[in-house]
C-alpha cells in the first residue's frame, strides 16, 4: 500500500488494499489519468498514450497536430482549451471570460488524511491507516492554486478524492462550477447503475447501457433526495453480484449534486461527480479558499457484493462517530402511526408499557408535542412543550416511561419553520425565501435559512434546552420539504447564488455542534423517511430511517437497493400496522418482523392493540433480534436473490470471524404448481461445520454455499423463512 512517484516516467502510482490508480504528467504540466483497477506491481507505462491528428479536435499547440485535450484522458480537465467535454470545473474572471489553463506546480506525498474544513468526510483513527497525495496545480495569470487531494487507505479498495480551490491573486474569481472528482475512462464497454426512485419508493436499483452522449443522477432539490442517490457505479458488462469489475462512486454531501458519465466520439467514458453546477455561484476573493466535498471510490473485481461490503464497512468504522458506531442499537417503538398528533400522557404512558411488555427497550415520542401542533399547519420552530398534551411536560413523560426500565426518545424538526408560528412572527425573514416573490409551502411550512449565523444559533440553543430538560437518549431528526425560493435576506445580491451551499454548511456545523454537546444521545436522520440518505448525514448521525414505507413487500426493494452503498446499521427498519398505511396491503406479522430485523429494528403501530398470539410473536421477534442485532449491524451482507429481478428476495449477514450467521429469504406472491427452489449461501467458511440452529441439522459450509439449501414450500403470498447458522467444533 502506499503512493509512489516515479520521476522516470513522470507518474504517481496510488495503492490501496487491492486496487492501483495511475496519473502521468504528459507535455507542459497537464495530469492525464492512466489506469484504475486492480492492483499491480510496477507501472511501466504499457498502455501509452496515443496522439492522432483528429479533425475537429483542435490543438492547442499549433506546431503539433496530433495532441488535443478533446482525446487525451484527464484528472481535473477545464473547459475552452480544446477539450468539448463535460468540464469538471469554471472560473469566471471579472472581465466576464470563463478561460483558465491549470497546469502542475508540484505535490506532496504524506502519511494520515487531513480533515475537511466545515464538510463531513471519512477519517482514519491511526496514521499509518492511509496516505495521501496532493497534487498542486497552477493558473498563473489567474493567480488561481487549485489542490487536488488522493487518499488511498491501507485495508480498503478506496480512494478518497477532494478539491480545493485558493485565489492567490488580486482579482475576485467566481467559481461556476466546482466538482470533487472525474475520472476518464478508455473505453465505453460499461454499464451504469444507479438509485433512484421517490417518496415511498426510495433507491431502486436502475442498471442501463452507456451511451453516446451524456447520462446524469442529479438533484437540484437542496437536498441530496428521494428522486436520486449521491452514488452511480460503472460495472463491466459481464458484472453481477459476485464477479466482474465495478467502479463506484459515492458523494459525501447532503445537498444538490450531479454525478455525470459521458461517453464521446471515441467511445471513450468521463465520470465527474460534485455539487450540482445549475444555480451555484462561488465568489473567491483574494486570500480565500473553497472546499469541495469528498468523493469515496471504490474498485471491485470480485462483482457488486464485494463493492458494497467495502463501502458498508468504510463508513461503519470511518464515516459514522461516536458512542453509537460500535454499540448495538436499542429496539425502539415509536407512536406515529399508532397516534399520528391525537395523543396525551396517558396514552403515551400506555403504548410505552406495553412495549416494554415485549421487551422493547426505548420509546420515541413522534411529532406533536410542541407548540400547539395538532395537525402539520402550526408550530414548527416553537420548540417548547405543549403543555395541553404533556400538562407536566417532558421531563415527567420521559420520567414515566424510564420508570418502566425503557429509554426515551424525541423527534425533531428542526429545519422548518411554520407560517403559523411565534418564531415567523417575530422572524419573518429567518426563512429561504425571495423578495417580492410570494414563498411557495410544502406540507404547510418553510424552510428556515441556515446560512445565516442568527438563525444557526437559534436552532443549536433551543434543540439543546430541550435535550436538557429532560433525559433524553435518543433523536429523530425529520426533514419534509425541498427547497424553492432559494436566497438569503442576509446575503449580497451577488452571492445569492451561494445560499443552497451554505444552507449545507450551516447544516453541518449545527448538526456537528448538537451531536458533540449530546454524545449520549443517539441521533437518527429522517426526510420524509429517506429522502437524505446519504454519506454526508451519516458522518453526524449514524442511522438514518430507510423509509416512510414500512409495507413489507416494498421494503424488500428499498433496503436492498440501499445496501448497495450503506450498511445495516445505518437502516431503521420498523414494523407497522396492517393494512400498511402507505400501500394499504396486508403482510403477516411475521413476515413483517422478519423483513425489519435486516436492519436497526423496532415497531411503528399500536402495540395496546395486540392479541395475545401477536403478542407472543412481537416477544419472540424482539427476543431473537436481541440475539442477532451484533450479527446484523456489524457483520459482512451478502445478498442473493434479487428482489428486482424476480419474486423472491434474500440476503444474508455472516459476523467477521465467519462463525455465525442468519439467512432471510422472501415469497412475494404464490405460484400454482411452483417448481422447488434451492439457495445457496454466501460468505461462509467451507472448511467448517454449520449447525442450523433452528432444526438441528449440521452442513459443511462448502455444501451450504455450493449445493445449497432446499427452500422450504411457502404457502399464499407475502411469506418468508429466516434461520440461524452457529459453526460447530
Amino acid at each position: 500500500m502506499g503512493i509512489r512517484f516515479n520521476a522516470a516516467n513522470q507518474t504517481f502510482h496510488l495503492q490501496a488494499k487491492d486496487t492501483s490508480y495511475v496519473i502521468q504528467l504528459i507535455r507542459d504540466g497537464y495530469l492525464s489519468h492512466k489506469y484504475w483497477g486492480r492492483k499491480i506491481n510496477e507501472y511501466q507505462n504499457s498502455n501509452n498514450l496515443t496522439f492522432l491528428d483528429r479533425a475537429f479536435s483542435p490543438n492547442p499547440e499549433s506546431n503539433d497536430r496530433t495532441f488535443s485535450l478533446d482525446t487525451l484522458p484527464q484528472e481535473y480537465p477545464a473547459y475552452g482549451n480544446t477539450d468539448f467535454r463535460t468540464p469538471a470545473y469554471q472560473i469566471q474572471l471579472e472581465n466576464g471570460s470563463t478561460i483558465s489553463d491549470l497546469r502542475y506546480g508540484t505535490h506532496k506525498i504524506f502519511k494520515g488524511k487531513p480533515k475537511l474544513e466545515g464538510l463531513p468526510a471519512t477519517y482514519i483513527e491511526n496514521i499509518d491507516e492511509a496516505e495521501t497525495l496532493e497534487i498542486e496545480l497552477l493558473d498563473s495569470l489567474l493567480g488561481l492554486k487549485v489542490i487536488l487531494s488522493y487518499t488511498v487507505y491501507e485495508d480498503y479498495n478506496v480512494i478518497a478524492r477532494n478539491v480545493r480551490f485558493i485565489n492567490e491573486g488580486n482579482q475576485k474569481l467566481r467559481i461556476l462550477r466546482a466538482l470533487s472528482a472525474n475520472i476518464d475512462f478508455h473505453d465505453s464497454e460499461y454499464d451504469l447503475l444507479h438509485l433512484s426512485g421517490a417518496w415511498g419508493r426510495e433507491r431502486h436499483m436502475i442498471r442501463r447501457p452507456l451511451f453516446v452522449g451524456n447520462q446524469s443522477i442529479e438533484s437540484r432539490r437542496g437536498a441530496s433526495s428521494h428522486q436520486n442517490n449521491p452514488f452511480l457505479a460503472l460495472l463491466r458488462k459481464d458484472a453481477s453480484e459476485d464477479h466482474g469489475e465495478v467502479y463506484g462512486f459515492s458523494l459525501v454531501y447532503s445537498g444538490n449534486f450531479l454525478a455525470n458519465v459521458e461517453v464521446d466520439q471515441f467511445q471513450t467514458t468521463r465520470v465527474s461527480m460534485g455539487i450540482h453546477p445549475f444555480d451555484f455561484t462561488w465568489i473567491l476573493n483574494g486570500g480565500e479558499t473553497f472546499q469541495t466535498p469528498e468523493v469515496v471510490l471504490v474498485y471491485s473485481a470480485n462483482g457488486l457484493g464485494d463493492m458494497s461490503r467495502t463501502y458498508h464497512k468504510l463508513y461503519r468504522t470511518r464515516l459514522c462517530r461516536g458512542p453509537f458506531r460500535d454499540t448495538v442499537r436499542p429496539i425502539l417503538i415509536n407512536n406515529w402511526e399508532a397516534t399520528y398528533f391525537r395523543f396525551h400522557a396517558e396514552k403515551i404512558e400506555e403504548i410505552a408499557k406495553a412495549g416494554n411488555e415485549l421487551g422493547i427497550e426505548l420509546f420515541v415520542l413522534d411529532d406533536g408535542w410542541f407548540g400547539k401542533r395538532d395537525d402539520d399547519i402550526s408550530s414548527l420552530g416553537d420548540w417548547f412543550v405543549d403543555r395541553n398534551k404533556l400538562p407536566k411536560g417532558l421531563e415527567d413523560l420521559a420520567g414515566r416511561v424510564r420508570n418502566l426500565g425503557m429509554q426515551f426518545g424525541l423527534w425533531f424538526e428542526p429545519e422548518m419553520i411554520s407560517v403559523d408560528s411565534e418564531l415567523y412572527r417575530n422572524h419573518p425573514d429567518w426563512c429561504l425565501h425571495v423578495p417580492n416573490r410570494r414563498r411557495s409551502e410544502s406540507r404547510n411550512q418553510l424552510i428556515l435559512d441556515f446560512s445565516r449565523d442568527d438563525v444557526c444559533e437559534y436552532i443549536v440553543q433551543a434543540v439543546s434546552d430541550i435535550l436538557s430538560c429532560a433525559p433524553i437518549t435518543y433523536v429523530k431528526w425529520d426533514m419534509n420539504r425541498h427547497m424553492t425560493e432559494i436566497g438569503s435576506a442576509k446575503l449580497p445580491p451577488e452571492r445569492q447564488r451561494e445560499t443552497a451551499h451554505r444552507y449545507m454548511l450551516g447544516l453541518y456545523r449545527i448538526m456537528e455542534e448538537i451531536t458533540s454537546r449530546f454524545p449520549h444521545v443517539l441521533f437518527e436522520s429522517c426526510s420524509g423517511g429517506g429522502g437524505r440518505f446519504d454519506p454526508g448525514i451519516l458522518y453526524y448521525m449514524p442511522q438514518t430511517w430507510t423509509s416512510d414505507n414500512t409495507d413489507a413487500v416494498s421494503r424488500l426493494k428499498i433496503q436492498y437497493g440501499t445496501s448497495i452503498v450503506y450498511p445495516s446499521s445505518s437502516m431503521g427498519a420498523h414494523v407497522s400496522a396492517v393494512p400498511n398505511h402507505q400501500v394499504h396491503r396486508i403482510t403477516s406479522l411475521k413476515m413483517r418482523g422478519d423483513v425489519a430485523m435486516s436492519g436497526n429494528f423496532g415497531y411503528e403501530l399500536d402495540v395496546t392493540k395486540f392479541t395475545e398470539e401477536e403478542k407472543e410473536i412481537a416477544k419472540n421477534q424482539v427476543e431473537m433480534y436481541k440475539q442477532l442485532r451484533h450479527l446484523i449491524q456489524f457483520g459482512d451482507m451478502f445478498r442473493l436473490l434479487n428482489p428486482f429481478a424476480g419474486n423472491e428476495a434474500a440476503w444474508m449477514f455472516v459476523s467477521e470471524d465467519q462463525s455465525e450467521a442468519f439467512v432471510a429469504y422472501f415469497q412475494v406472491l404464490a405460484e400454482a404448481n411452483a417448481p422447488v427452489k434451492t439457495l445457496r449461501l454466501k460468505g461462509l467458511h467451507s472448511q467448517t461445520a454449520y449447525e442450523i440452529i433452528e432444526t438441528g441439522e449440521i452442513y459443511g459450509g462448502d455444501e451450504l454455499m455450493y449445493v445449497g439449501l432446499t427452500v422450504p414450500v411457502l404457502h399464499g403470498d407475502f411469506q418468508s423463512f429466516v434461520f440461524r447458522l452457529q459453526a460447530r467444533g
